[in-house]
């Protein structure tokens, strides 16, 4: 990726909805050459989709916790496999420090984050996880 490969992206970063034409106009280029860096961008799987971001008061009864997620031995693979097949996993992150993986959880009740908790903990590898509930978020 060069230079406008990188601001390309960091426009869709702020508004993933902006058009070609205003991506074009924003960077100097052309429309065929955002439309183009964009389909290379897609097919070297760099970008892998556009979401909506909401801001949390538009869902406030989502409720979003971290997890860390200490893992056994070299059974790294193997947790991250069943992390990712957990319907609560929102992402997964690998990461350093005191825990090897860092799963950011997103559930509709306090009900819900006790039966997913208990689901993570139960898979095999996992030797311990501390979960940290999200209160408030400022940006």
């Amino acid at each position: 990726m060069d230079d406008l490969d990188q601001q390309l992206i960091a426009l869709l970063r702020q508004d993933a909805r902006l058009s070609v034409a205003d991506l074009a106009h924003k960077l100097q280029v052309s429309r065929g050459t955002v439309t183009n860096r964009l389909r290379k961008l897609e097919d070297t799987q760099v970008i892998v989709g556009y979401t909506v971001r909401l801001k949390p008061e538009a869902q406030p009864e989502r409720i979003r916790a971290w997890m860390g997620v200490l893992v056994e031995g070299n059974r790294t693979r193997e947790v991250i496999a069943n992390l990712l097949g957990e319907p609560s996993v929102a992402a997964l992150h690998d990461t350093n420090g005191r825990w090897d993986l860092l799963a950011e959880l997103e559930v509709g009740s306090m009900a819900e984050l006790s039966q997913a908790l208990e689901r993570v903990r139960l898979l095999s590898g996992i030797r311990g996880t501390e979960t940290s509930i999200l209160l408030t978020t400022y940006r």
